[in-house]
């Protein structure tokens, strides 16, 4: 088993992951009667998505070896109505200025993002967008 979820009342959820025993809380958006307090289960999905792309990332990048710490991946969920579901994911990498990495690892990084498990799981009517924005200046 994976993970228990249990409804916890008020449109919150709380899961558990039954290996660490950490816990994640979600709430229904505003938008659909939530308070909005914490993830939505489709915010979950979105995420996901990026998280996965960034692990995958950096063990493909622990074995060239290349040090992606500092990396931000920003998300942006786009939702439809009737019937309500996800449509979009806007996924945008900001690479550190710091980094130094060759145009063949860029591709290698790269690929490796498009191929994690989470993204070959996403339904194909769900539009993936991904930006790769490399040595982003830190800011001042």
């Amino acid at each position: 088993m994976t993970s228990t979820v249990i409804y916890a009342g008020e449109l919150r959820t709380v899961a558990t992951h039954i290996q660490s025993g950490s816990e994640i809380e979600t709430d229904a958006p505003v938008d659909n009667q939530g308070k909005g307090e914490r993830f939505s289960p489709t915010d979950l999905v979105a995420t996901a998505l990026a998280a996965c792309m960034a692990t995958t990332m950096g063990i493909k990048a622990r074995d060239m070896p290349v040090d992606l710490r500092g990396m931000k991946v920003s998300v942006q969920k786009i939702m439809k109505p009737d019937p309500r579901r996800i449509a979009g994911i806007n996924v945008s990498f900001d690479f550190p200025g710091t980094l130094l990495v060759e145009e063949k690892q860029r591709a290698i990084l790269e690929r490796t993002a498009h191929t994690c498990p989470v993204m070959y799981s996403i339904h194909p009517d769900i539009e993936v967008s991904i930006v790769f924005n490399w040595n982003v200046p830190a800011p001042a």
